[in-house]
């Protein structure tokens, strides 16, 4: 397909001319839709950038944004992006000395805060950000509280929005057209920085040609048209995310709905009905993990109709719809009408015409489990460095355990030690202050994924593992973890699997169980606890994890199965370095602190 030869920027102004009175977008306050259309979307980012601009800011000026999902995200990035400058997302459940680096490496000059809790963090760390003029706050219940040094800093967002509207109402339509007409495709529009899940995070610098260059092969693969809707609930610092708030839309038209919280997610889901869903693995499996224990609580009735309905089509989950025979069909419309239908309301999914999965390897389990209920579910791989998604399976032709064919304007190659190569418009411009890095990264056009991968031979591409993941035991045996921990990942028992095998003897793993469906396994049972520990501890617990592993393992190689295991008696937690803001595990710092019990896995041989 093609596309304008137009900035995000650029399009916002050409779709508040084409549907001025469309909704653009939806946001959810006190628990009413409030809509906001294409022109008040293009006045009200205007207003912002121009409020932005009276702060000192402009092309090339670095604005952050530390905020939940809402209009008033987009709203500041738009706005930024207006005025030629760069706007740098950073996740709101980070830390203070996380948020300080992000600031910091990033020369943030302006930062756009939701609460009192986010703008807490900044001044925090207000000594190590010497380039920051201002904090605009969205929310200002209980900054009266602040003392005059820290008041002097701080602007609401509503006075930046006015500042903004001063200003348009004396020349400001002029300044932003002056501001449009001097962009460029090559300039530089968001700053994303990576998850760091070995090291410090690095500020992957994305320009508007990136953006424009990953565009079509989206649209193309999803069927994605100007009809679609979204609910954007996903941190808006991903280039996940991006792709369906911010980028597509801009250039389809599409609708976006930003709901009440993160925590209301399921209730928006089911309100809003989107025709396009993107879950990342740790969704798909909660949602698994929660139509589980919903059959758990249900009557034997109920629950032997669901039995049968997932039997009957589970051989259809990856046979396209244009291939089922009349008995196939008149099974799955049976099985629809007396469960499946159900179950995709009580997730919010009924309308949805593609979902997604990507961002972090997803159990195969999990993709065969939705698809059976109905749900199209598609796997799509990408980075940040891609600007987004690459590869994805087209919505009539899933095979899963691949994360099918490369996508429009995307060539691949195979590197050394079958490392994935990828080349097109949509490689990113490098990462800010790190030439080195750069480099390394993109050699003679090439983007250096890190993946290691194989083609098969229709062009789907499967995922092994990463390069520097890849585990090698003593007795010499190239094992790939990821594998290993999906196929437990696949039970909804089991939240995290951490394999430890570089120079073992054997396989093992350091366990986490999913909370919530073991705890309801354990009150079934009868089984008395009172907190994350005490369940850990129970014995018929481990003998639940072990039986689970034991059906993960019968599915592996011999040498990859796993022989022992530790069960973590606290969850993973962000704040203490063992998972990054976006939950990938960091395998370091949790080899680091299970040391000990890592080594008595070991003892004994």
């Amino acid at each position: 397909m093609s596309l304008p030869e137009k900035t995000l920027p650029q399009m916002l102004h050409e779709q508040a001319q084409r549907q001025p009175h469309a909704i653009a977008i939806r946001q959810k306050d006190f628990g009413i839709w409030q809509p906001l259309s294409w022109a008040g979307y293009l006045r009200r980012a205007s207003h912002v950038g121009l409020g932005l601009a009276s702060l000192g800011l402009g092309a090339g000026s670095h604005v952050g944004v530390l905020s939940e999902n809402r209009v008033e995200w987009v709203l500041a990035q738009m706005g930024t992006g207006l005025i030629g400058a760069v706007t740098v997302g950073v996740y709101p459940t980070s830390p203070t000395h996380e948020v300080a680096y992000v600031l910091g490496h990033a020369d943030v000059e302006v930062v756009v805060c939701e609460d009192q809790e986010q703008a807490d963090k900044v001044l925090e760390a207000i000594e190590q950000l010497p380039k920051l003029r201002r904090i605009v706050v969205v929310e200002t219940k209980g900054l009266a509280s602040y003392g005059p040094d820290a008041r002097a800093r701080i602007l609401s967002f509503a006075e930046l929005e006015a500042a903004g509207a001063a200003i348009d109402a004396a020349a400001g339509d002029a300044r932003i057209r002056a501001a449009l007409a001097a962009q460029r495709l090559d300039d530089i529009g968001l700053m994303i920085y990576t998850s760091g899940s070995t090291g410090a995070p690095k500020g992957a610098m994305v320009s508007w040609r990136n953006i424009r260059g990953v565009v079509p092969g989206i649209v193309d693969r999803l069927g994605l048209d100007a009809r679609t809707t979204h609910l954007s609930y996903l941190p808006l610092c991903h280039v996940a995310e991006q792709m369906f708030t911010s980028f597509v839309p801009l250039y389809l038209g599409t609708q976006v709905n930003f709901g009440e919280s993160i925590r209301t997610v399921q209730e928006d889901l089911r309100e809003v009905a989107p025709t396009m869903f993107l879950g990342v693995p740790r969704i798909w499996e909660k949602l698994h993990a929660g139509i589980t224990i919903k059959m758990q609580e249900t009557g034997r009735l109920r629950r032997a109709l669901y039995t049968r309905a997932l039997a009957a089509c589970a051989p259809l989950a990856e046979k396209p719809r244009s291939a089922w025979t009349p008995g196939e069909r008149l099974r799955h419309t049976l099985a629809y009408w007396s469960v499946l239908r159900a179950l995709q309301n009580f997730i919010g999914l009924r309308r949805a015409a593609v979902a997604l999965t990507g961002a972090a390897p997803i159990p195969p389990d999990v993709v065969r489990f939705f698809r059976t209920l109905g749900v199209p579910l598609v796997e799509v791989y990408g980075l940040t460095e891609s600007t987004g998604m690459v590869t994805g399976h087209r919505r009539d032709a899933v095979r899963v355990g691949t994360v099918g064919p490369a996508t429009l304007g995307v060539q691949v190659r195979l590197g050394a030690q079958d490392e994935l190569q990828l080349r097109g418009e949509m490689v990113f411009a490098g990462y800010y202050k790190n030439p080195e890095a750069t480099a390394a990264a993109i050699q003679d056009g090439w983007l250096h994924t890190g993946d290691v991968v194989r083609l098969e031979e229709d062009g789907q591409i499967r995922i092994v593992d990463r390069l520097k993941d890849i585990m090698i035991t003593a007795g010499g045996k190239n094992l790939t973890p990821s594998e290993i921990e999906n196929q437990m990942k696949g039970s909804p028992f089991i939240k995290e699997c951490i394999v430890v095998a570089e120079g073992r003897k054997f396989v093992a793993a350091l366990v986490q169980i999913d909370y919530e469906t073991v705890g309801k396994w354990a009150e079934a049972q009868r089984l008395a606890f009172t907190h994350f520990r005490s369940l850990v501890e129970l014995a018929q617990v481990r003998d639940l994890v072990q039986a689970e592993i034991t059906r993960g393992n019968s599915r592996l190689a011999q040498v990859a199965q796993i022989r022992r295991f530790h069960l973590l008696t606290k969850e993973l937690d962000h704040d203490d370095g063992e998972v990054t803001a976006t939950m990938k595990v960091r395998r370091s710092s949790i080899y680091k602190t299970y040391a000990a019990e890592i080594e008595g896995l070991y003892a004994g041989g």
